[in-house]
């Protein structure tokens, strides 16, 4: 219509333009490299409940008109400069000529519908007119992107949000206030826009501390929030809406994994479902895995029938303290003593609860009674945290020696696992518990008949008692 304003009509689907006719041309917003210009119709801004038809529009774009015979060595040729926009065709019919295709350019690579010299030296070489046609393209809303749509729909500066987390056949929004009013758009377009999304969430509230989990609302699609996911070769199911799950956490669990050898043990304190537990059962590795959460120990225990592992792995549904203080330290208790100076095989404790973790590593001050291992067979735990501190590694260290109650200097390494905000990241500190920590040595007078101990507990020593 922009174009019909000399004429007074709606031109028809292309219009013949000579090279040196372009200066005459009237300049259109069509006309420019603009980046607006796949841009869905203007009356879709505000839109809160989702009208496909809405976004329908048409935009003039150059063509050339080309026999059909040598439209395929065109496109070789131009395929720089031709339309490569998804689900758009690159070569339509001719309206005036069955013997004739108009092949579609991208007007960003040919700004002002004029061809340079490159462009004009290939038509010359396949004998190709080199008028340039403009084409009317209509495009709806299968057209546009999913990011094209969102920003012609939110006002004019807003924060566009198309990412998501995908879990399933679930996408996981986490939306800011001033998106809300069109969270149900939003879920619905990303729906449309990504096959085999069939529901779209968004977190309402933080991560309950307790149980890892949070309450959610479903913004479009089906309700069923029970769904399946593969991570590193390895399929887990699950219910989003009640366990923990965070795909952007697979190559962290892999990192972790492939610190593992089969015959070592992982004692895995906050287990979710099972991401570090079932890969390292599957390593061969005995596992003793535990969360406290009875909705996640329960899909552990269906994830480890699931992948034939439930008879490698002992599950646990109990406090993270608690499992250190019960199972941990028992299996410790019966297992380091034993090991010996050649043996290979290694004891991992796996932390993976960001916001409390470095908090519970107070447990292994004096876990075990007796005297300490081989300095080999010392346990390595991985603990995470956030760190909102401008040197975030620093300032894990230092939280996890004020619980240790010891210097962790060239004792640990920190690994920075991911950003989760601005200025805030999650990391890894994975280091072996001291022996001094962890073993509290009998005390030298306990060997001692009862009665010494009882006199020298009143004051008397042992020289004025034989005096």
């Amino acid at each position: 219509m922009l174009l019909a304003q000399n004429s007074g009509r709606i031109p028809g689907p292309f219009v013949v333009v000579r090279k040196n006719a372009f200066s005459t041309m009237p300049e259109t917003v069509e006309d420019k490299a603009n980046p607006e210009l796949y841009s869905p119709h203007p009356g879709v801004r505000g839109m809160t409940l989702l009208n496909r038809e809405a976004f329908k529009r048409t935009v003039v774009v150059p063509a050339l008109k080309v026999k059909k015979e040598i439209v395929n060595s065109l496109l070789k040729s131009l395929k720089q400069s031709v339309l490569q926009r998804p689900g758009l065709k690159r070569v339509v019919e001719d309206p005036e000529d069955e013997d004739s295709r108009l092949v579609i350019l991208d007007p960003h690579k040919i700004p002002g519908f004029s061809l340079g010299e490159s462009e004009q030296q290939v038509l010359k070489e396949l004998s190709v007119d080199p008028e340039v046609s403009r084409y009317n393209l209509e495009l709806t809303y299968e057209n546009f992107k999913s990011e094209e749509i969102l920003r012609a729909v939110l006002p004019e500066g807003q924060e566009v949000t198309s990412g998501f987390s995908r879990v399933g056949h679930i996408a996981h929004l986490n939306l800011r206030d001033h998106q809300l009013p069109y969270r149900h758009l939003i879920g619905q377009v990303i729906i449309d826009k990504n096959p085999g999304i069939t529901c779209a969430v968004n977190k309402t509230n933080i991560i309950d501390s307790t149980y890892r989990n949070f309450e959610m609302e479903v913004l479009a699609g089906e309700k069923n929030l029970v769904t399946k996911v593969k991570e590193n070769n390895i399929a887990y199911e699950l219910d989003f809406s009640k366990v923990y799950w965070n795909p952007r956490l697979s190559t962290e669990h892999g990192r972790i994994v492939e610190l593992l050898k089969p015959g070592d043990v992982l004692f895995d304190v906050f287990a979710g479902i099972g991401p570090f537990a079932i890969p390292a059962a599957k390593k061969k590795c005995r596992v003793f895995a535990n969360d406290l959460n009875p909705e996640s120990y329960n899909w552990l225990l269906h994830n480890c029938r699931l992948n034939k592992v439930d008879t490698k792995v002992k599950a646990f549904n109990m406090d993270g303290r608690e499992f250190l203080r019960g199972p941990v330290r028992e299996e410790l208790s019966k297992e380091l003593p034993l090991m010996k100076e050649e043996q290979k095989n290694a004891f991992h404790i796996v932390m993976n609860l960001p916001a409390l973790a470095v908090e519970f590593l107070d447990v292994f001050r004096h876990l075990l009674v007796g005297e300490p291992c081989s300095a080999a067979a010392l346990p390595t735990v991985h603990c995470y945290g956030f760190s909102k501190h401008e040197d975030p590694a620093k300032d894990i260290q230092e939280r996890a020696e004020a619980s240790l109650g010891t210097s962790l200097d060239g004792r640990c390494s920190t690994y920075l696992v991911r950003n989760v905000a601005p200025n805030k990241e999650m990391l890894c500190i994975s280091f072996q518990v001291p022996a001094d920590v962890l073993y509290k040595r009998p005390c030298p007078d306990e060997a001692k008949p009862a009665s010494k101990r009882l006199c020298t507990s009143q004051g008397f020593s042992e020289e004025k008692l034989l005096s």
